[in-house]
């Protein structure tokens, strides 16, 4: 059997209607295995995204993937959901491999000296992104707490959002109904976010339930007016293609969102309220650097301009709040940006953690990299998480 359509098949398995039943097939798969995937352990990933946030990937299944890629080490990371890590956790076990946990979200900067500034956050000044990065299974609880209300002021603005799209998508004769088309395809009801990607996932599939796999790329092209570029085009007129619609998505992310953005207020946290939530559960914050974009690895952010030109201050900041640590993706900056940033990870005594944000089946969870001696010291820095969280796993039965 061809190597990725038997993937595929372990994949339903994985991707099963319940932790329990997913957790249950992982012991089956890696039961009846005849070989173990080849063990790469100079790779690590902390930042892969699970179907509680957007992914194709269960928490199961993304333990299995980063296993059968070669990966010693998995690290969760959800948007605005810490949801899926218990059942990482015990599906780590199950594989063999070493876990952290965490968690990401938008922070509203006011207050601080980046009040107002566009930093990692694409679509809207004064907000940015940061990671909670090793969670102890003790602050799952706590977490969650905070968050459940802050996802449901997000349902409210992903509605208006909704609304935006179906006025951009009337002349087509295409509508998206949230409760109908978006909720199903996340894990809200079950302690997941609802995010753009979700919106525009939905609206992707409605787009190729109106033109067609065939005809996917001549609808973006001619209809919503979007120029591709030969690689994007020779994948969206592919209907073999098994990442068309996270192609498509992507294409949707990188030329739709600043058309249909609704700004987001009420459910972002105060920085200085994330800082102490952090202390509070144990954690390790992380500010994720994004710095300036020229040509995007995902392809779903454009060229822009973002950290670079203040990262100094930034650092400054940071270490004022009470920020302990820097997260970044060594494939997505040069080796210039990295540099300095490594340097001032240094100066200001930041932890640096890094990962490859995985949130479609196109993607690898390895990193190349991290074959860099440059970078040797992130994938001992994930065995160090790992350790930090080990005394915290619990055996009991997820109920």
């Amino acid at each position: 059997m061809d190597k990725f359509v038997e993937r595929q098949e372990v994949l339903k398995l994985l991707n099963a209607p319940t932790p329990e039943e997913r957790l249950a097939n992982l012991a089956i798969v890696i039961g009846g295995e005849k070989e173990h995937p080849e063990v790469k352990p100079q790779y690590a990933n902390n930042h892969i995204h699970t179907i509680y946030s957007f992914s194709p990937y269960s928490p199961t299944a993304a333990i299995y993937c980063a296993r059968d890629e070669g990966l010693e080490t998995a690290g969760i990371m959800d948007h605005d959901s810490i949801a899926g890590a218990e059942e990482f956790r015990k599906a780590g076990k199950i594989a063999g491999i070493g876990t952290t946990c965490g968690m990401e979200c938008r922070a509203d900067l006011s207050g601080t000296r980046m009040a107002g500034r566009k930093l990692n956050n694409p679509d809207q000044a004064g907000i940015c992104y940061m990671a909670i990065h090793s969670v102890p299974a003790s602050g799952f609880a706590r977490l969650n707490e905070v968050f459940a209300p802050l996802r449901e002021k997000r349902n409210e603005r992903n509605r208006k959002m909704t609304e935006n799209i179906n006025r951009l998508m009337e002349p087509f004769g295409i509508v998206l109904d949230f409760d109908r088309d978006v909720i199903p395809i996340s894990q809200y009801p079950n302690g997941g976010s609802i995010t753009e990607r979700h919106l525009l996932c939905a609206l992707s599939q409605k787009i190729l339930d109106k033109a067609g796999k065939e005809g996917c790329a001549d609808f973006v092209e001619g209809k919503l007016g979007i120029t591709l570029n030969e690689k994007t085009k020779e994948r969206l007129s592919d209907p073999e293609n098994p990442h068309l619609i996270y192609d498509l998505l992507g294409v949707m992310k990188a030329e739709l969102v600043s058309k249909i953005y609704v700004p987001a207020t009420e459910e972002c946290i105060a920085f200085q309220d994330l800082v102490k939530l952090a202390d509070e559960v144990g954690a390790i914050l992380c500010y994720p650097y994004l710095g300036d974009v020229t040509d995007s690895v995902t392809g779903d952010k454009k060229a822009a301009k973002f950290e670079d030109d203040f990262l100094d201050e930034l650092f400054e900041m940071l270490k004022e709040e009470g920020v302990h640590g820097v997260t970044y993706m060594p494939a997505r900056n040069t080796k210039e940006q990295l540099t300095r940033l490594q340097k001032l990870c240094q100066e200001y005594g930041m932890t640096e953690i890094s990962g490859e944000d995985v949130n479609s089946s196109r993607q690898s969870m390895i990193c190349p990299q991290l074959e860099d001696p440059q970078f040797k010291h992130l994938v001992d820095a994930t065995w160090k998480l790992i350790e930090r969280e080990k005394d915290d796993v619990s055996d009991e039965t997820i109920s």
